[in-house]
């Protein structure tokens, strides 16, 4: 983490740190988890510079658009209060494609914009500030970025039915860049607004908060009937990561939707089956990206703070049968994480082309791997 610290930008003043959402938010956990193991307060200045360099360059437009100043439209003193309320920038290389440009799917993937699941993890790292620090700040500026990133990324579609969320927005937020709808958003989504819900009602001065029931009712009404199975390992390893989180809410009755843990587990077991089947993890480093096997790595890790949980509070979770079963016959998979971790700390497997293509990320997440509590615990 402190090569990560120094390759990006976040030890030095330059001008141009290399800030990227969704690892930026991993980062973030893994200082905070560093500081609770060492009692060493650098590593929480860490985490807080980090938050604030993420704002004061994400929460911007580019330096190569005609825009300026923070994408929510507020004046200097006041984007600085509220930086997250207009939504934060993926941090791609290439600007974002403007309204009446082609489409070109592959060029997409490397142009910037706002990420709907990239957002996700930015709450769920700020919640962690403030429980970490006990400064409601951070809680504050979740909800805030939860509260825009709802408003503009769920639509109803014309033909009516369920609500739906576009996969990628621009960087003001005004059009879809990618409308179709990603698997797990509505249930990351669910778990995360709990999530920042649940901290909010520590502070004192909650009722000046704006609070999240209409967006948590809207996120449980979009994950209904929705599939969850997917065989990707990155999909897998946030499902068995969402699950884990679930259950810490719903043992404090903060989630709605308990009934979820059983399909979130059944789905798990289906996708974690069928990817072992498939074998890639006896490939050659070349062929392999880790940072989705160590997202599955992470993931797996959970599982084994969630049946500890389940032992914890047997009454709470009796009624949930099948969902017990199926966490019995996932557990018999957590040992790929170890498996996982061994091979990408093998020098040889990170000379790779496929590993330097993507190295900021992959550290970042393997990192985690190693020690997930920080971004897993939500107390």
């Amino acid at each position: 983490m402190t090569e990560y610290a120094e390759v990006t930008g976040l030890l030095t003043d330059g001008p141009c740190p290399q800030r990227y959402l969704w690892t930026d938010a991993f980062a973030v956990c893994n200082f905070l988890e560093i500081y609770r193991q060492t009692g060493n307060g650098n590593y929480r200045h860490l985490a807080a510079r980090l938050v604030d360099q993420v704002h004061a360059v994400l929460g911007r437009h580019r330096d190569d658009d005609t825009r300026s100043g923070w994408i929510s439209g507020l004046d200097d003193v006041q984007g600085a209060s509220h930086p997250t309320i207009g939504g934060l920038r993926i941090g791609k290389e290439m600007n974002e494609r403007r309204p009446g440009d082609p489409f070109d799917e592959q060029m997409e993937w490397d142009r910037d914009g706002q990420y709907y699941h990239y957002l996700i993890q930015w709450m769920h790292c700020l919640d962690q500030m403030s429980v970490a620090t006990g400064e409601a700040a951070y809680n504050r500026w979740a909800i805030e970025l939860a509260k825009t990133a709802h408003a503009r990324f769920t639509y109803a579609p014309k033909g009516g039915g369920q609500k739906r969320l576009y996969w990628k927005m621009s960087i003001d937020l005004t059009y879809p860049l990618v409308p179709s709808m990603s698997q797990h958003d509505p249930l990351d989504g669910l778990i995360t607004y709990s999530e920042l819900q649940a901290t909010a009602r520590k502070y004192s001065d909650q009722s000046a908060w704006p609070d999240l029931n209409d967006e948590i009712a809207d996120m449980a009404d979009i994950c209904t009937g929705k599939s969850l199975i997917t065989d990707d390992p990155l999909g897998l390893g946030g499902l068995l990561t969402g699950s884990c989180k679930m259950v810490q809410l719903i043992i404090k009755k903060n989630f709605i939707q308990p009934e979820l843990l059983e399909t979130v587990a059944a789905s798990s077991l289906i996708g974690l089956e069928s990817y072992v089947r498939e074998a890639s993890l006896k490939l050659p480093s070349a062929y392999r990206l880790a940072f989705r096997e160590l997202g599955l790595s992470i993931g797996l890790q959970a599982l084994e703070k969630l049946k500890q949980i389940l032992e914890q509070y047997p009454d709470v979770f009796s009624q949930y049968r099948s969902g017990r079963s199926n966490l019995g016959r996932l557990l018999k998979y957590v040992s790929l994480s170890e498996a996982i971790n061994s091979f990408w700390l093998e020098p040889a497997n990170r000379e790779s082309a496929s590993w330097k293509a993507h190295r900021n990320i992959n550290m970042v997440m393997l990192a985690t791997s190693l020690d997930p509590e920080g971004y897993i615990s939500l107390e």
